[in-house]
């Protein structure tokens, strides 16, 4: 199993300097709530033990670490709203909460690593795409467990607010249980009408009444 570690922040901090954040968000593929996205600048001397990527680790454990990681890191959230999902498209929506991540750090970083393989455009600092990023870079794993605790979160809230889809197991996912939960109790206002799954159960409701 890959272990994180400092490679990639080290190489690009070469060429743009210190400090280097890393960037993960949670929450493209569903077919509800918000999408959520995190940036995390490390203290070097305090790396929380066990930091790695936020798929491979339980919840409790992800809990346990966010509550580390608040306390040695510099962290910042961004969240993109269900409306500006489906006003911009999940790709672009992905952007503006990268954006709003490094926007909210409490330091300015000099360049950020992002997971995947393309970079946001308009981030306020230069920026490298990472492949796998969260599980080869120490800052894009915190910023993965970050992001997907805080998400998480987010959708046992929603969870609350409309019972019954199962948001809390599922996060918002298209699951057989969340799909049945639509087809009786119907879309909720934090549904992504955009995702075709959604878009077609409204079309189909439309049609039954017109």
């Amino acid at each position: 199993m890959t272990v994180p570690d400092f490679t990639l922040e080290d190489a690009l901090a070469e060429r743009t300097g210190n400090p280097v954040c890393g960037i993960d968000e949670a929450g493209r593929g569903p077919w509800a709530g918000p999408v959520v996205a995190a940036a995390v600048i490390l203290d070097r001397g305090r790396v929380p033990a066990g930091l790695g990527d936020s798929k491979k680790l339980t919840a409790p454990r992800r809990e346990a670490l966010l509550a580390e990681l608040e306390a040695c890191a510099c962290v910042g959230v961004g969240i993109a709203s269900v409306e500006e999902i489906d006003s911009l498209n999940i790709l672009r929506a992905n952007d503006l909460a990268m954006r709003r991540a490094v926007e909210a750090l409490a330091r300015s970083p000099a360049a950020a690593l992002v997971d995947g393989n393309r970079v946001p455009p308009g981030l306020p600092c230069p920026a490298e795409a990472a492949v796998k990023g969260d599980a080869r870079a120490m800052s894009v794993a915190a910023a993965s467990i970050v992001a997907k605790v805080t998400r998480d979160r987010i959708m046992a809230d929603l969870a609350r607010a409309h019972p019954g889809y199962g948001w809390e197991r599922n996060a918002g996912y298209g699951t057989r249980a969340h799909r049945d939960a639509i087809e009786t109790l119907g879309v909720t206002p934090v549904h992504r009408r955009s995702f075709r799954p959604i878009h077609n159960i409204l079309c189909k409701e439309k049609d039954v009444t017109s």
